[in-house]
């Protein structure tokens, strides 16, 4: 398991240094929204969206309730709070040999969550330069 990915991932929600993130993803990395048809490719769109997801969801209710690992990646469990509904969620990460994220899954439970966080991310994606749409 690449731990120093891991490491670097939890050090960027405590820190929410852009720049940390950055490097911790790979050129080729892609992402999966749960509210978005196809797979984002690339550095810099994961970079938007998971710098968006960051803003929409690392508030102070933000946490992580459990963690699996394997030799390639893990598996971690999230809940929050936002305007009075529970999120709860998992992100799935791989990373490459150097610890760099190389695919990024998430997935949200329960519906009304969703709703709520497609309307959030896709507000937060259009403060940010160059965003795309979600749809």
């Amino acid at each position: 398991m690449s731990k120093p990915g891991l490491d670097k991932w939890y050090a960027y929600m405590k820190s929410h240094d852009r720049t940390a993130l950055w490097d911790l993803l790979h050129p080729d990395a892609v992402f999966e929204s749960p509210v978005v048809h196809t797979p984002q490719r690339g550095r810099d769109i994961t970079f938007k969206y998971l710098s968006s997801a960051e803003q929409v969801l690392g508030g102070p209710t933000f946490t992580y309730l459990g963690e699996w690992r394997n030799d390639t990646g893990a598996v971690l469990e999230f809940k929050t709070m936002i305007d009075g509904i529970e999120i709860n969620g998992v992100d799935i990460i791989s990373f490459d040999g150097e610890g760099r994220i190389t695919h990024f899954k998430v997935m949200v439970r329960p519906l009304k969550a969703i709703n709520m966080l497609h309307r959030m991310m896709g507000e937060e994606l259009m403060k940010q330069s160059g965003a795309t749409s979600q749809s």
